[in-house]
């Protein structure tokens, strides 16, 4: 995971693009500069950042199905709700699962454990577009970093 960038999953651990479901780790740094601010001498990771793993692992799960045609874009986030807090060094598993595909948007369900412990879970909700001009590029190296375009995991 590194925060600063945007870039929160780890490695994918599980995909099942027919029946529309992704688990996936991400640990969460030791020291980021988020948490010099989030908060000073307590650090914990922001919810919208816990928020963007969710939709992060979503994404994926829609990118994998899609056979990397179409990018989902993140639309809206329904009955988001955080349990616990999380601070430096916490193993993430973040699992997603598919709820609607079609007309262009995607809905899907997900949540983070840690620990087996339930920590936060959302409704998300995506845009999906044929990828804007440079973006298949990228994208597709970050899926093959974290494992997502492994034949083993389809």
């Amino acid at each position: 995971m590194r925060l600063e960038y945007f870039d929160m999953i780890d490695r994918v651990v599980h995909l099942d693009r027919e029946g529309g479901r992704i688990a996936a780790l991400a640990t969460v740094p030791q020291e980021s500069p988020v948490f010099e601010g989030h908060f000073p001498g307590h650090p914990l990771v922001p919810g919208v950042l816990l928020t963007e793993t969710m939709a992060q692992a979503s994404g994926y799960l829609l990118l994998a199905r899609a056979s990397f045609s179409h990018m989902p874009f993140l639309m809206g986030v329904d009955k988001a709700r955080f349990r616990a807090f999380v601070g430096p060094g916490a193993t993430l598993e973040v699992e997603a699962s598919l709820e609607h595909d079609g007309s262009g948007y995607a809905v899907t369900k997900a949540a983070i454990r840690a620990e087996g412990k339930p920590l936060c879970n959302a409704e998300l909700r995506f845009k999906t577009m044929p990828f804007p001009d440079g973006l298949d590029a990228p994208m597709r190296a970050r899926a093959a970093r974290i494992g997502l375009l492994d034949g083993a995991k389809a």
